[in-house]
């Protein structure tokens, strides 16, 4: 990007940098969330404040300016400034100076402004100036927190172009990829429902399902058009008041805005599976056709020069993808028939999305700026596949999502407003692939999955749906950088679903093997009789409030004192009344009476619910720079932050209730009590392969055997605290931190059974001290079935050591890198912790008996090393290099505590075996060609993953039972990896 500027001209081109551009010296941010930035310092003649001084800042890409006057002592503040790159200019009583810096997202950046007399008239000889703008890393501020630059977006090598990928550069986050293809961001050892991603100031929370922020349940979609983002930045903990609903890591992201310049970008990429390397599960059977295509145009300019701009992007990604159908867990190979593993190997998953975006930025006059911003996402895909499930049994869901944000920001040099209107409608819509009757094999002692056939079981029509307001006010005051916020919306949630949609037929291996082919019981969901209207919504209402004090104290010392208040009503849970024929059932179940909990607790008459009061959340940080010049500062901070429950685990208590399942069992050698229970049908016979067949099962007494949940009156909101402390050197070019962290997140919702023993306990009588099994899974609640409770109750803590080195690339030096260590000790009390995202208890009667674990998934070291450089004849070369110590698994362990029966287990988790877990190197090579000076084409290449390591998924982790230890234990469990293996992908692009 080139300016001219009018007021210069005469001689040569390329007097910059050391003569216009002055090292950008970082202060607090006063502006995290609302990605606008502030520029501040002193203006001094002589050494000595200069008040009165005229300071105008103008932005060299899209004409906007700002400008004000000196205080007393010669400070000034200038705020609201969207990142880029700006021309500073001073008139101190005729004496005439001028600076070009680079402003990021978010920052508060201090440029002192010397007019030591040097006239403009000098500088006029030029005839123009190549705009390089000087910028530094952030250095005093107590937020744990890294920027993602343009050029590293822009250049280093990924799978796909889903922007927050490159997240995984900071220390403390891990940007994940599961086995079906989908992607999360996690930091810490909280799951991905913890984290907040803000585009232009506004949050993209998911109030309804997983994945932190809406669109990212079990996709592999991205959330935004990659192309529209400019930079991000990633804050690991110590955030401020103004951030809400997280609890791990927040993401600031501003978007592209059109300037006086019409810029635009066309872009191709391609791989097939002839540009990859065979994966294990493909050895025998060959390579599945699979391809990546991703496409995509952005456009941007001035509608009325230095007025208003508008920007627009589209991204499209097609993609057929593997997927690996492998043997459930715990399951000998040996035990399963013939035909069922013929069934094993790859199968394919396409996936088709559409992303646009679109912005319009008016800029009236100095003080002014509006924006109008509406992305639209549309996805279809084939997913549910892999592991246990065949491609029949997946699911295809369609994912619609539009989000409209109207931004009105007016400053002046005393005060900041910023004020959005927003609008929000997100639906996920998930359903079978096949109708029809579903078949689950299983085999062992815990019925493990080993295939899945037929029609699956998920159908669900979930989303958000709403409109908001928020407003952010700052004043500057002196010493004094105040921020206060409100925040309204007005959200409507649903959560609709019947699971299972398709009758479950399950099949024991062990049946097979004793020569019993018939299943051995059938699982299906039907609609309660009488119920007109099973949309399971709740109008929500959420409101914010915050007060936020940046003092500097001195010039050595900053603190960052802020309080937060949330609440959030959702009528949908505070509203519930309990069904009267469920109460009196479960007030006169004998069994309850020496139970450990009061069922009292459970049950709702619509008025003895309140939502949660106490979300008051202190952040207080500082920063201390050692020698005043920003070259050595030690920081630190604690705080709270409150997340939100889900509506899709709140829901259930409804759900459950009116499209219950409903479990029958047939005589077969695996059930040879099945005479003795009440859901036993006797002999199979074909006739219940008919659904009206089932349905007619339950059609005269519609309770008996669904299930019931629910939940807890008193439900709490989860939150963590978070303590840090560390230091931040800036040595030469390279900057470097080093950070001691805490983080205990607390009141995660967790399932668990109610039912139990008619002596109200929970394991088996006859089984004293066991430690595990003996669940009274046989004793429901009478008239209806099984009793799932929901309480406050997960939590996690992580002590972890962040190690950060950077040197930013420059156009000067031409290369840039990135160093991330961390390592973190972990744990979490969720028992049998399959996924971070677990949220079942069933082996105990709630997580006080579970104890600790190492976190699952969360590595003790992981290193994430990037670097960029520019070669001759205009080709760039960059890559990024992740390697991460064993990952842990969670296991079951009937084997340490032996004993001549099986019900002395827990869940041990272990490291598996090695001296690495996942590595992966990436490089990219990109070729320009230019034609003038406004017309370029680009090739590149994409490594991925150059060494093809191989990054195994599945692990036996059943230890052994009283018998022995299993010999296969920590051994591998098929051939699933992760993706992708040695991958060649080529772009092609043309700008403008």
């Amino acid at each position: 990007m080139r300016y001219r500027n009018p007021r210069i001209n005469g001689a040569k081109r390329h007097v910059l940098a050391a003569a216009l551009a002055s090292c950008l010296l970082m202060a607090s941010g006063a502006h995290a969330q609302s990605t606008s930035s502030t520029l501040r310092g002193t203006v001094t003649t002589q050494e000595a404040p200069a008040p009165g001084a005229e300071v105008v800042v103008t932005n060299t890409a899209t004409g906007l300016t700002r400008r004000t006057l000196s205080r007393e002592d010669g400070g000034y503040s200038i705020a609201g400034l969207p990142p880029g790159t700006y021309r500073i200019e001073v008139d101190a009583g005729g004496r005439m100076t001028q600076q070009v810096v680079t402003l990021a997202v978010a920052q508060t950046a201090t440029v002192d402004l010397g007019v030591d007399g040097a006239a403009m008239a000098d500088a006029t000889t030029l005839e123009s100036v190549e705009v390089i703008g000087v910028s530094v890393q952030e250095t005093r501020t107590s937020e744990i927190s890294t920027f993602i630059t343009p050029q590293q977006i822009d250049a280093l090598p990924q799978v796909s172009r889903n922007f927050l990928a490159f997240a995984d550069i900071v220390p403390g986050v891990q940007f994940e990829e599961g086995q079906d293809g989908s992607t999360r961001l996690r930091g810490g050892a909280q799951n991905s429902n913890g984290i907040n991603v803000y585009i232009d100031g506004v949050g993209q929370k998911n109030y309804v399902l997983k994945g932190g922020i809406s669109g990212q349940d079990s996709s592999r979609g991205s959330p935004f058009p990659q192309s529209a983002i400019s930079e991000y930045k990633v804050i690991t903990q110590n955030y401020k008041a103004e951030f809400d609903q997280l609890s791990s890591a927040a993401v600031v992201a501003a978007t592209k805005s059109g300037t006086n310049e019409f810029e635009g970008n066309v872009f191709y990429d391609r791989t097939t599976d002839s540009w990859r390397a065979t994966r294990p599960s493909e050895a025998l059977a060959g390579k599945l056709d699979t391809k990546d295509e991703q496409y995509g145009v952005s456009l941007g300019g001035p509608i009325v020069q230095d007025l208003l701009h508008f920007f627009v992007s589209y991204e499209a990604k097609e993609l057929v993808s593997p997927r690996d159908i492998t043997l459930g867990t715990n399951i000998d190979p040996a035990t399963v028939p013939d035909d069922l593993r013929d069934l094993l190997g790859s199968v394919t998953a396409p996936f088709d999305m559409d992303l646009y975006f679109g912005k319009l930025t008016w800029s009236p006059d100095e003080n002014n700026i509006v924006d109008f911003t509406v992305k639209v996402r549309n996805e279809s895909e084939i997913t549910g596949l892999g592991g246990a499930n065949t491609a029949s049994y997946g699911s295809s869901k369609d994912t619609e999502e539009t989000r409209a944000d109207l931004r009105w920001q007016y400053s002046n040099e005393r005060f900041l407003n910023e004020m959005h209107i927003t609008h929000e409608d997100s639906f996920f819509a998930p359903r079978p692939v096949t109708i029809g009757p579903g078949y689950n094999f299983v085999g062992g002692p815990n019925r493990d999955a080993i295939i899945n056939l037929g029609g699956g079981r998920d159908y669900q029509d979930k989303g958000q749906k709403g409109y908001g307001f928020q407003n952010d006010f700052t004043i500057f005051a002196g010493d004094h950088t105040l921020k206060m916020g409100v925040k309204y919306k007005n959200v409507e949630i649903n959560a609709f679903e019947q699971q299972p949609y398709n009758p479950q037929y399950q099949f024991r291996v062990e049946d097979i093997a004793a020569g019993y082919t018939d299943p051995s019981q059938v699982t299906f969901g039907a609609v309660v009789p009488g119920l007109n209207d099973r949309n399971i919504t709740s109008k929500n209402k959420q409101y914010g409030l915050y007060f936020q004090d940046d003092w500097e104290v001195n010039d050595k010392l900053i603190l960052n004192l802020g309080l937060r208040w949330d609440y959030e009503e959702t009528p949908g849970y505070l509203d519930y009344v309990t069904r009267p024929e469920l109460v009196t059932a479960l007030r006169g179940w004998s069994n309850l009476q020496n139970a450990d909990y009061d069922i009292e607790d459970y049950i709702s008459n619509g008025n003895n619910r309140d939502a949660f009061k106490d979300a008051f959340q202190p952040r207080i940080g500082f920063s201390y720079d050692l020698f005043g010049d920003e070259q050595h500062v030690i920081f630190g901070g604690l705080g709270r932050s409150y997340d939100r429950n889900l509506w899709d685990y709140l829901a259930l208590e409804q759900s459950k209730g009116t499209f219950p399942a409903y479990e029958y069992r047939f005589a077969a050698p695996s059930n040879p009590d099945c005479a003795t229970q009440a859901n036993c049908l006797g002999e199979w016979n074909d006739s219940y392969l008919d659904p009206q067949v089932l349905y007619a099962l339950v059609a005269a007494n519609p309770n008996l055997g669904g299930e019931i949940n629910l939940m807890n009156n008193n439900l709490k909101t989860p939150y963590s605290d978070q303590l840090s402390f560390g230091v931040r050197n800036t040595v030469g070019q390279w900057n470097t931190s080093v950070t001691l962290s805490r983080v205990e997140s607390h009141d995660g919702i967790i399932f668990s059974l109610g039912n139990r023993w008619p002596d109200g306990g929970f394991r088996d009588p006859n089984r004293p001290g066991s430690t595990w099994g003996g669940q009274p899974w046989g004793f429901p609640i009478p008239g209806f079935g099984t009793l799932i409770l929901a309480d406050n109750g997960i939590e996690t803590r992580a002590n972890s050591l962040l190690v950060s080195l950077e040197k930013p690339f420059t156009e000067a030096s031409n290369w840039g890198t990135t160093i991330a260590l961390t390592f973190t000790d972990a744990e979490e009390n969720r028992s049998n912790a399959a996924a971070s995202d677990e949220h079942y208890v069933f082996d105990y009667p709630n997580l006080d008996e579970a104890g600790w674990q190492r976190a699952v998934g969360v590595p003790r070291s992981r290193l994430v090393a990037t670097g960029i450089v520019g070669l001759p004849w205009d080709v760039r070369l960059s890559g990024k290099i992740t390697v991460e110590s064993p990952v842990v698994k969670d296991a079951v362990d009937c084997y340490t505590n032996a004993h001549p029966q099986d019900y002395y287990c827990q869940f041990n988790a272990f490291e598996v075996d090695g001296t690495f877990g996942h590595r992966q190197v990436d490089l990219s090579l990109t070729k320009d060609f230019r034609f003038g000076e406004d017309y370029s084409a680009n090739f590149r290449i994409d490594a991925l993953n150059v060494f093809n390591h191989t990054n195994y998924l599945d692990y036996d982790t059943w230890r052994g039972n009283f018998g022995g230890p299993n010999p296969n234990f920590q051994a591998r469990n098929g051939l699933a990896t992760a993706w992708p293996p040695r991958m060649v992908k080529l772009s092609v692009g043309f700008n403008w």
